[in-house]
């Protein structure tokens, strides 16, 4: 007797650009070929939004699952080394810290660093700043960078990560030639129609502007902005963060390089906003994010233009968005990935990240060929995806109700407006006990919330008792050996431009597309 080949999950993913791409890229790596078809539609008569050439170290993960080379991938990209993200006045107009990949310290006597820190602030012992306990905040201040001690876990050398700033569209190109090459049928066309099960709500059929048409199984929306599926066809509301984040447009720009190659993001306040500065090898891209409500679009322009280090290679974009995310990603037999799911300003680099979480989530709740579409999945997926947005929003606002900045009416505004919950409880935690989230889930880790919080002058007011086992005597011996073995750990480091230049130096790419944060 025939046994009949099982029937395989026909998955479309609606398109392209970075979420598109690596949507693709990450499924075709990671699914049984011989269960999933996968297919990508995507126009060239349709613009993509060029925000993500700030990662945060995730994208080496990726990277890694997918097997992609890194020196390979840096040269297609024109990509660069990023350590952390610096910020410029965000407390008080001449402040600046960085919020470094890497740890703070280390745990003594089983109590986290920072507990360590602040008993010795309060005890009188001069502990300086937890900047100065950070060997990734070393190598920005440096310019320097090697990779991590694998071998020696122990060295000052490992306890940082690093992530990159590249051309998001060459990389979503770079991950086109990837995945096609690994069985992703790629579909040029412009979507005119979506077709719905009458029954069941879910849609079945998506008709092209050239009159051809492509049925599905799955679908996940990579429309962007437009949400063509998730948003459009399935009518899932937006959860407006607006009163929480007010900027809600963003100028881009490339410029020309100028020495030195840093090693990380800058983020600078302004008066109505924030600009970027993003390092590229042969280009940096910049761009100013700011509220309509307290600066118009010319004003932005001249204040963007001015704050380059180099030579304007394009006229600023304008993007115009709104702070937020979908009630729900999975809706039907739909998924949400991108911008199509939801938007947060890119002043933590989130949004690639964002991508990847959904498509290793996804990964995880497929559903079965021949299997239909659990609803117990898509319940899952969107509890992680709450998690995921809520708290990378409750880290950005954080950045704004944590500052000095008086007499500017952006400022001020976000400094005594009502925040989440979820975020003052944080806050009260910190200020109490030196107490500071440690997820085991989304976004961020504990030395990033202390950052933040030291960098923008929340400081905690008494710490766990535990740290008292430790005798004062000891601890300042200790704290002056970290700073000395961060200090020495720095010697024979080659710089970053160094690094780049033996490692993956690319071919001129300064006239892409690309410049957005």
């Amino acid at each position: 007797m025939r046994v009949q080949a099982a029937k395989r999950l026909r998955v479309v993913i609606v398109g392209g650009g970075t979420a598109g791409w690596m949507v693709a890229s990450g499924l075709s790596k990671l699914l049984p070929a011989d269960a999933y078809d996968l297919t990508l539609i995507e126009s060239d008569e349709i613009g993509t939004v060029g925000v993500g050439e700030a990662t945060l170290p995730h994208i080496k993960l990726f990277n890694d699952r997918l097997g992609i080379d890194e020196a390979e991938f840096m040269r297609a990209t024109g990509a660069t080394i990023k350590l952390g993200i610096e910020f410029v006045g965000w407390n008080q107009p001449t402040d600046r810290y960085i919020h470094p990949f890497g740890v703070f310290g280390e745990p003594w006597a089983g109590v986290d660093f920072q507990h360590h820190w602040a008993r010795a602030r309060l005890s009188g012992i001069e502990a300086g700043s937890l900047q100065d306990y950070s060997f990734a905040v070393a190598l920005c201040r440096a310019g320097m960078f090697d990779h991590p001690a694998a071998v020696d876990t122990k060295s000052i050398r490992s306890t940082f990560s690093y992530a990159y700033h590249f051309d998001a569209g060459l990389y979503a190109e770079f991950l086109r030639h990837w995945a096609t090459a690994r069985g992703v049928t790629r579909v040029e066309g412009r979507i005119i129609n979506v077709a719905r099960d009458g029954e069941s709500g879910h849609v079945t059929r998506l008709t092209l502007a050239s009159g051809g048409g492509i049925e599905g199984d799955f679908f996940v929306d990579c429309s962007g902005f437009r949400s063509l599926l998730v948003g459009g066809a399935m009518q899932v509301p937006w959860c407006d963060w607006s009163h929480w984040l007010p900027c809600d447009r963003a100028l881009a720009v490339p410029s020309g390089s100028v020495q030195p190659l840093t090693p990380y993001t800058r983020a600078t306040a302004r008066k109505a906003g924030w600009t970027w500065r993003i390092p590229l090898q042969h280009r940096i891209g910049n761009g100013y994010v700011f509220s309509s409500r307290w600066c118009g679009e010319d004003e932005a322009r001249e204040t963007l233009l001015s704050a380059l280090d180099g030579p304007a290679l394009a006229e600023p974009r304008l993007l115009r968005f709104a702070a937020g995310r979908r009630v729900r990603a999975w809706a039907g037999n739909c998924v949400a990935a991108g911008l199509s799911s939801g938007f947060l300003e890119p002043l933590e680099s989130t949004s690639i990240f964002l991508i990847q979480a959904a498509m290793f989530d996804l990964v995880g709740l497929m559903p079965r060929p021949g299997g239909g579409i659990d609803p117990r999945l898509a319940a899952e997926f969107n509890r992680l995806f709450e998690i995921h947005y809520d708290r990378v929003r409750d880290f950005l606002v954080l950045h704004y109700v944590a500052n000095s900045r008086h007499g500017e009416p952006l400022w001020d505004h976000v400094r005594s407006m009502e925040m989440p919950d979820s975020l003052l409880h944080k806050l009260d935690l910190f200020r109490e006990g030196a107490a500071a989230p440690d997820y085991k889930l989304g976004l961020f880790s504990r030395d990033s919330w202390l950052s933040v919080f030291e960098g923008q002058g929340v400081m905690p007011g008494a710490y766990a008792r535990l740290a008292d086992h430790l005798p004062l005597p000891e601890l300042e011996r200790r704290l002056s050996d970290l700073r000395g073995r961060i200090r020495d750990g720095l010697s024979g480091m080659p710089a970053h431009a160094d690094f780049i230049a033996r490692h993956c130096a690319a071919p001129d790419h300064s006239g892409s597309r690309g410049n957005a944060a």
